[in-house]
């Protein structure tokens, strides 16, 4: 568990309450600022080329941002800024966020008793020097059947189109039907590893 008062500035650029909830589990302090791209811009045809290109394009956005309106300069603690992305890889196809209640219920009726990858990533930048360290990791997860009155209430509830592949694996309603998630494949020390080295 790290401290909670820290030696530098920690900013999350991400609005996801998991994201959010790591952190604070690990005892950081922190602030939440989002990027606002257009992510579907941004196209990559390797799921973890994608969710890198992501993280850096949210960084970069954020970063830039903040240097505009002169905020950094104000600030004589090390910032350090986490970005990070996530998307689903289903039979070959990478999925982002559903745009509908019928996209959301093809995605989720297509993991019911089947399995897909979860590919994401994360970005950690110092602004007073500017390095940055990150990586992805990928984990394939398998689920139960999933009923038909779990999809409705997911998609009543409105929880497919906060997330990618639109599935929160932790939510209550989806904990139940996840039989299992294999060990993940990655390319770093893991997600959050960089905070101390920077």
């Amino acid at each position: 568990m790290a401290s909670g008062k820290s030696s530098f500035k920690l900013i999350l650029g991400s609005s996801s309450m998991a994201r959010q909830r790591i952190l604070a589990e690990m005892g950081y302090e922190f602030t939440i600022m989002t990027a606002d791209i257009d992510e579907k811009s941004i196209r990559k045809e390797k799921p973890e080329e994608l969710v890198t290109a992501l993280a850096e394009a949210k960084a970069n956005a954020i970063m830039s941002r903040l240097q505009n309106t002169g905020m950094l300069e104000k600030d004589a603690h090390t910032t350090l800024l986490i970005t990070a992305d996530t998307v689903v890889v289903y039979k070959g196809m990478i999925r982002e966020k559903p745009c509908s209640k019928k996209e959301a219920r093809e995605f989720i009726k297509g993991y019911s008793g089947g399995h897909a990858a979860v590919v994401g990533s994360v970005l950690v930048t110092n602004f007073r020097t500017g390095a940055s360290k990150g990586g992805w990791e990928s984990a394939e997860v398998y689920f139960h059947d999933i009923p038909d009155e779990v999809m409705d209430n997911l998609i009543d509830e409105g929880i497919p189109f906060k997330v990618a592949g639109g599935l929160m694996l932790e939510h209550p309603l989806t904990l139940p039907f996840v039989d299992s998630v294999d060990q993940p494949q990655h390319c770093w020390g893991g997600p959050f590893c960089s905070i101390k080295e920077l």
